[in-house]
């Protein structure tokens, strides 16, 4: 760990790796302060409460996947909006499968409610929400869908229930023999529901 880093940032840091590598019930504030090398009460330096450490680490992972939007969505630019869809569709389900506590934590409704925040804390993790979802908007609406915002939410709910379902193990299980169907055949299935059949 880099100790001229600046703490604040340290600690973010440090709670990210733990939830990649050991989940959301590592990310105690203890375990977190002894990894980064200071007092369990130097934390609350900067974070008056857990909560607030917590959101920050997610708001590390709401980066991380917008940073992967943007990669996919600049590598489909000259692609159809539906197929940016697909590919955006796909970087979702993937990343919650490589980094399913970063994932669990970024989804928790207690941290995106965001009511026990400190209200100096900003910005507040449901915010670092919103980019992600009016790209999707954006692109669902150039598709032609008639809600856009409607339809757009309607396949979010649908990419995370893939990616929950697939990562307990529920999807492989139910489809037995078919599992070799993939998750990407999953996205894209999901992406033709909502948006309608692919032109031929």
């Amino acid at each position: 760990m880099d100790q001229e880093r600046p703490l604040r940032e340290r600690l973010i840091d440090v709670g990210a790796d733990l939830v990649m590598s050991e989940g959301t019930s590592a990310l105690g504030l203890r375990e977190i302060a002894r990894r980064a090398g200071v007092s369990h009460g130097a934390p609350r330096r900067y974070f008056p409460t857990h909560q607030s450490l917590l959101s920050a680490i997610a708001r590390r992972g709401f980066a991380d996947l917008g940073d992967r939007f943007a990669a996919v969505a600049a590598g489909a630019r000259e692609s159809s909006p539906r197929e940016r869809v697909r590919a955006i569709g796909r970087a979702y389900v993937g990343y919650a499968l490589e980094h399913p506590g970063m994932f669990e934590l970024m989804f928790r409704h207690d941290l995106l409610d965001s009511t026990g925040q400190d209200p100096s804390d900003e910005p507040r993790l449901r915010e670092s929400t919103l980019p992600l979802f009016a790209l999707l908007v954006s692109l669902v609406g150039r598709c032609g869908a008639a809600e856009p915002s409607v339809t757009a939410a309607a396949l979010w709910a649908n990419l995370h229930g893939v990616a929950q379902l697939w990562g307990w193990g529920s999807l492989p299980l139910v489809l037995g023999e078919d599992r070799a169907i993939g998750v990407e055949r999953l996205v894209d299935a999901a992406v033709d529901a909502h948006l309608g059949a692919a032109p031929a």
